[in-house]
């Protein structure tokens, strides 16, 4: 059901909407965890370290499919909010073309760059080959993870955020079970992981696809609207272009901090691997209700309600926080059984790498959540210098630090301070940022 975000308590608005975005991202990321979990405890850690160093180099492909969600959600939001359903249904039509084409072009760079990219990170030779080919079958299903995402950005602009929530639970779960059929019945070893991903992210984009598809027909026109249109695309490509900078970057900084970690070995880098995703579990969810935000922020700025706007920030942060501090302690004290779930108890060394990263920047999941609430709103005002300022200040403090405190140090530890100072300097400026936009509106 399509709802209005311009009416009603902001701060209930905004809760009911992003709870299930919230557990959509968490279903979203367990088929990530779910690769991982498999491959450590089914396979072993070779196989526990390729597919984490695998996984870096899709987030870059995850980093432009999220832009076109971005752009698409964040135009076709404000479409809503102002009531032009045609202009909405034509931003809708040149989103999916623009995005298809950069999909392609995506697939080609994957299927000849990827090896070298694997060599430029100094991968150890022992999940070389691994790394290699759970990345040659995720390129093939890039398609799926395009059209997923347009088709999630159009349920949140249209305040629909429990539809999403309803395919990646379902969709998810099974990838799960695929996983576990393909490697231990069928033992495709990291192939098998890596096809359970295409099979189960196929079927949920193409049900989500449909899924979108009838509930435009329910928008009512008033005449037939144009499938293309260059002023469109250029709004699109105004918050699409910076969120993929955005993001791009910050997977190639991670790619180059993984590049750190490969040289520490196989017991560091499965270690890594199983801490990220759940560090990952949870920026990725801090950032989809940034995401929401940004929908909410869209709309309201199409009606003209710029109070509304301030409002809604306030709710996000309560929020956002409420569901942070749960985790948070989790982590802390009981993070070690977390990550015996992706690895073995002999893993000493792995478990130990993954217990400190998450000791170490679990505290501060209260500082990058508050800034990714602000980031939210400035991408839903369209204020996208302010937003990749911050965040590149993060990611440029993250990897000169992580390569100069890892010398100092000389162990893997001194890279994870370098995530803490980042996200506390990044957080100040997107929080000055939002305020400046605000003393805009009077």
């Amino acid at each position: 059901m399509n709802k209005d975000l311009t009416i009603g308590k902001p701060e209930t608005v905004l809760r009911k909407f992003c709870l299930p975005l919230f557990g959509s991202i968490v279903f979203q990321q367990l088929y990530n965890i779910a690769d991982s979990l498999v491959a450590g405890k089914f396979i072993g850690e070779n196989a526990l370290a390729a597919v984490g160093n695998s996984y870096e180099i899709t987030l870059i492909f995850i980093a432009f499919a999220f832009g076109c969600n971005m752009g698409c959600s964040v135009i076709v939001s404000q479409m809503f909010g102002a009531k032009d359903y045609g202009r909405l249904k034509t931003t809708v039509t040149t989103a999916c073309l623009f995005s298809a084409v950069l999909c392609l072009l995506l697939m080609l760079c994957g299927i000849l760059g990827c090896d070298p990219l694997l060599r430029l990170i100094r991968t150890p030779a022992d999940v070389f080959f691994d790394s290699a080919l759970y990345l040659d079958i995720y390129v093939w299903g890039l398609p799926f993870v395009f059209f997923y995402n347009i088709a999630t950005g159009i349920f949140s602009a249209l305040g629909d955020s429990k539809t999403p929530f309803y395919f990646l639970a379902v969709s998810s779960t099974a990838n799960i079970a695929v996983d576990i059929l393909f490697v231990q019945a069928f033992h495709m070893g990291v192939a098998g992981v890596a096809w359970a991903t295409f099979l189960c992210q196929g079927i949920s984009c193409i049900l989500a696809v449909i899924a979108v598809w009838k509930r435009l027909r329910q928008i009512p026109v008033s005449k037939k609207p144009a499938v293309f249109d260059f002023d469109i695309l250029k709004k699109i490509l105004v918050i699409a272009v910076p969120s993929i900078l955005q993001q791009s970057f910050v997977s190639v900084g991670n790619i180059m901090i993984q590049s750190i970690i490969n040289g520490f070995g196989a017991s560091v880098m499965a270690g890594y691997s199983a801490a990220v995703k759940l560090n990952n579990l949870m920026i990725t969810s801090f950032t989809t209700i940034g995401n929401g935000i940004s929908n909410f922020t869209a709309q309201n700025l199409g009606a003209h309600k710029f109070g509304r706007i301030r409002e809604g920030f306030r709710g996000g942060l309560k929020l956002i926080w409420s569901l942070c501090a749960p985790f948070c302690l989790f982590y802390i004290f009981f993070g070690k059984y977390l990550l015996l779930l992706f690895m073995k108890q002999d893993s000493a060394a792995a478990l130990m790498t993954g217990r400190q990263f998450l000791w170490i920047l679990a505290p501060f999941y209260f500082v990058v959540s508050a800034k990714l609430a602000a980031d939210g709103i400035l991408r839903g005002i369209g204020a996208m210098g302010k937003f990749m300022a911050a965040t590149f200040t993060d990611l440029a403090l993250r990897v000169i630090l992580a390569f100069i405190l890892s010398g100092l140090t000389g162990s893997s530890l001194g890279i994870w301070f370098a995530w803490p100072i980042g996200w506390t300097i990044a957080m100040i400026l997107s929080i000055s940022f939002y305020r400046r936009e605000c003393q805009k509106w009077g």
